[in-house]
């Protein structure tokens, strides 16, 4: 961008200033473990949400809804894979 000058001649324009470039998450508060185990509580809600009946509550009565969300609960509990605790893998 060129701008005139008020004696006439040709001036270039300095670059545009924006607010100074900061890292994301430079200077607030992160608890790790915390976000781990909010971590799981929504990834345990997206995989709840792949079955069609809990998605769309496709139940009226509560009592019904809350039991599908047990037997969805207990698919996705019984197709994990077993994680042995004694094993020597960290």
């Amino acid at each position: 961008m060129v701008r005139r000058s008020p004696g006439g001649g040709k001036e270039r324009a300095a670059p545009p200033q924006g607010p100074a470039h900061r890292r994301p998450g430079n200077g607030l508060a992160f608890d790790r473990e915390l976000y781990k185990a909010r971590n799981v509580v929504e990834r345990c809600f997206n995989r709840l949400k792949q079955f069609r009946a809990i998605a769309t509550r496709f139940d009226e009565l509560a009592t019904r809804y809350k039991a599908g969300v047990h037997l969805a609960a207990l698919i996705l509990w019984l197709r994990e894979p077993a994680r042995d605790s004694l094993s020597d893998r960290s």
